[in-house]
């Protein structure tokens, strides 16, 4: 099975993760976690552990983490290191909704990991749009 899972600081994770729900229905390859503020990271790597401990090592991963190099990040991957799944994951920093969105409903259409991969970088990097509002001219309402 191909899994996404979520990590953070914070409720990010959770809170995405909720949101891709909406969108994509409750499912079971769809898993998040994230660090508390009253968490060590410790507690956090024991938490990813229990979380991971399902499954197996012919898995597929796609770690999506809020930022690089986070202990949230650095101790999901020595756990998928220690489950021996590093050669299967694909591992994302800086994750937004399309991100998430699209590795949740595409994960399973692409055979090579390298097409996957890039169709993931782009949707999370085209997620990233300004919105530019027009300038209103008052002066027309005064007719």
């Amino acid at each position: 099975m191909k899994y996404v899972i979520m990590v953070s600081h914070g409720e990010f994770a959770p809170g995405l993760h909720s949101a891709v729900k909406m969108m994509t229905g409750d499912r079971d390859d769809v898993l998040s976690t994230s660090l508390k503020a009253d968490m060590s990271a410790d507690q956090f790597a024991e938490n990813f552990r229990t979380l991971v401990a399902p499954l197996k090592e012919d898995d597929s991963v796609i770690l999506l983490a809020d930022i690089l190099s986070g202990s949230p990040f650095t101790n999901a991957l020595a756990v998928l290191d220690e489950k021996g799944l590093m050669a299967n994951t694909i591992v994302i920093a800086g994750m937004n909704m399309p991100l998430a969105i699209t590795a949740v409903l595409m994960k399973d259409n692409f055979d090579d990991p390298d097409v996957l991969k890039e169709t993931l970088l782009s949707e999370g990097h085209a997620g990233l749009t300004e919105y530019v509002v027009a300038a209103v001219d008052d002066a027309d309402d005064d007719i």
